[in-house]
């Protein structure tokens, strides 16, 4: 991994970026998978205990010695990256310009465990929507950071790096490339970053767009974390997102403990398998662990764009690489605010409900916790990594929620 440097031109300066894994480190990857040293199988017949024996062997067999990163390394290095300083930190981003002037600038946030690669199928759809049976009105110049700690990006030496710093961060970052008027869009922790945005409101913001809406009620949000029955009143598309969160926050021992103690997690530094177990169970209206991604790691192809095992190999390879498990992790014990609940953003929000996402937002409560609400809608398909899961509807619902703005 390399950059060229402009010194003269400062700490701002933008910089290209080149990726370049040697490849004694895929070598020393693929060792490494080699050796791993197994437990027994899991007592249990199902996914209760975590990922199962049977499961992360057979990803990890096709990792060892059917899967090629340099596959996935070509299709980065087929986009322009660059790099920039921000508030001392060395920030990487991907920055394709669409080639319809009129296009709207949008900043694309990803989440944990994820990285820039959720967000590879939806780059050409954005920046070339007449390719893809769209409007030229509805074109993006799109830019995706790497989030500190994460990917290419440079990580974190001392604490602050939250939600709230990342939201001040690309607003600069925006403005830097020259983005007088521009719009955000977040899932996972990238939800939390352009909820940040929208409080903070920064000169040339014009709107967010969410795919998991932060919309849940004070009362319904503290009775949730208590897991008390629902508060009286509720219609029921309310109750049924109530047993949603209840659902939810039973699913998320990972969360805890990288909130608690992140730094303890040497194993998913110093073991590829151990990572890969770690990323993968995680939890979305299907379970623990995510059921697209399980599902995924039997499909080894898409004609549609659904997930498939070597991409979720790619984002694990992308983490091992960069040697990011422990880093990326901090963001839990950095944040110290609520998840669901609604958070006070008062400029134009743009929503889309995915099945399988933690929770149904109900139109109700998004109506509520965003009063500036220009667009809402419940799709039919997709889940908590929508870019990655359902690329084309992602990019439908993008383009119908900014289209307001245009």
């Amino acid at each position: 991994m390399s950059g060229t440097t402009d010194e003269s031109a400062g700490a701002r300066a933008i910089r290209p970026f080149t990726i370049e894994i040697p490849e004694a480190e895929i070598e020393a990857l693929r060792a490494r998978i080699s050796a791993t040293r197994w437990p027994e199988k899991e007592t249990v017949a199902d996914q209760s205990q975590g990922v199962a024996l049977a499961t992360i062997q057979e990803l990890a067999r096709h990792w060892g010695s059917g899967y090629d990163w340099r596959t996935c390394e070509a299709k980065l290095s087929a986009l322009p990256h660059f790099i920039t300083e921000i508030d001392g930190l060395a920030i990487h981003f991907i920055h394709v310009r669409s080639k319809h002037g009129d296009a709207l600038p949008l900043v694309v946030n990803h989440g944990w465990p994820g990285s820039i690669i959720e967000q590879l199928k939806i780059i050409d759809p954005l920046t070339d929507p007449t390719a893809h049976g769209a409007s030229a009105s509805d074109a993006f110049h799109v830019v995706i950071p790497s989030m500190p700690g994460y990917g290419f990006s440079g990580k974190p030496a001392s604490t602050g790096w939250g939600p709230e710093r990342m939201g001040r961060a690309w607003a600069e970052l925006m403005g830097r490339l020259g983005y007088t008027r521009y719009v955000a869009q977040g899932g996972d922790w990238g939800a939390f970053v352009v909820d940040q945005m929208g409080l903070q409101a920064p000169e040339g913001l014009l709107a967010i767009h969410t795919n998991m809406p932060a919309t849940v009620p004070a009362d319904v949000d503290k009775a949730a974390q208590a897991g008390d029955p629902p508060p009286s009143g509720l219609s029921a598309e309310e109750r049924r997102a109530y047993g949603q969160l209840i659902r939810t926050y039973g699913q998320v021992e990972y969360s805890r403990m990288m909130a608690a103690r992140p730094q303890t997690l040497y194993g998913i530094a110093d073991s590829p398998v151990g990572l890969a177990a770690w990323l993968l169970d995680h939890n979305d209206a299907g379970g623990q662990p995510a059921a697209a991604v399980v599902s995924a790691l039997d499909r080894t192809s898409s004609a549609t764009g659904e997930l498939t095992r070597d991409e979720i190999l790619d984002n694990i390879t992308l983490y091992w690489l960069t040697n990011t498990g422990v880093s990326a992790s901090r963001l839990y014990w950095e944040y110290r605010g609520g998840f669901f609940n609604a958070k006070g953003v008062s400029i134009p929000v743009a929503a889309t409900v995915f099945p399988g996402e933690q929770y149904q937002a109900p139109r109700s409560w998004a109506e509520r916790a965003y009063p500036n609400l220009i667009y809402y809608n419940q799709v039919d398909k997709g889940g908590h990594f929508a870019a990655w899961e359902q690329p084309q509807l992602f990019c439908e619902e993008v383009r119908a929620g900014f289209r307001p703005l245009r």
